[in-house]
């Protein structure tokens, strides 16, 4: 009988710490695209506020190593990043010279999801890792989300 209420106390223990048990370090593609997803309908119903929560790192937009970014598909000058906004998109190529940057700016499609591949550091730094990111074009605004393969 004693250890009923001592296994429903551990039971509870570990159902309320759930998330930091069961949540890895890192995003994974299906979290990746459920964000991606959310970032869509959040930028649908308001284009000038979803850029707003996506910087926010309270936006609700970050977990972990996924994060949204968009640029401008005129001038490539990011609006929204984890830390390189106002950065031009066409200038970036990842650590093997591929121009990623230009590649998602020139392929976005209003509707329509692509992917790209390229090496990039995660937002805490280090060296660079695959990444790869999905994107759509929004308006005027290339946005998406990456993760990390490794």
């Amino acid at each position: 009988m004693r250890i009923r209420p001592f296994a429903a106390a551990i039971a509870s223990l570990l159902f309320a710490a759930g998330p930091s048990l069961s949540a890895g370090e890192y995003g994974t593609e299906a979290e990746a695209i459920s964000l991606l997803d959310r970032a869509i309908a959040e930028f649908a119903a308001d284009g000038d506020a979803a850029i707003a929560k996506f910087n926010d790192p309270n936006g609700g937009f970050r977990d972990r190593d996924l994060y949204v970014f968009c640029a401008n598909v005129g001038d490539g000058i990011t609006v929204a990043h984890v830390n390189i906004v106002g950065t031009d998109l066409r200038t970036l190529k990842d650590k093997n010279g591929k121009p990623f940057g230009a590649e998602i700016l020139d392929t976005a499609k209003e509707g329509a999801i692509t992917e790209i591949s390229y090496m990039w550091p995660r937002p805490s730094g280090g060296e660079p890792v695959e990444k790869v990111s999905r994107f759509t074009r929004l308006g005027e605004l290339a946005c998406g989300v990456g993760f990390y393969k490794d």
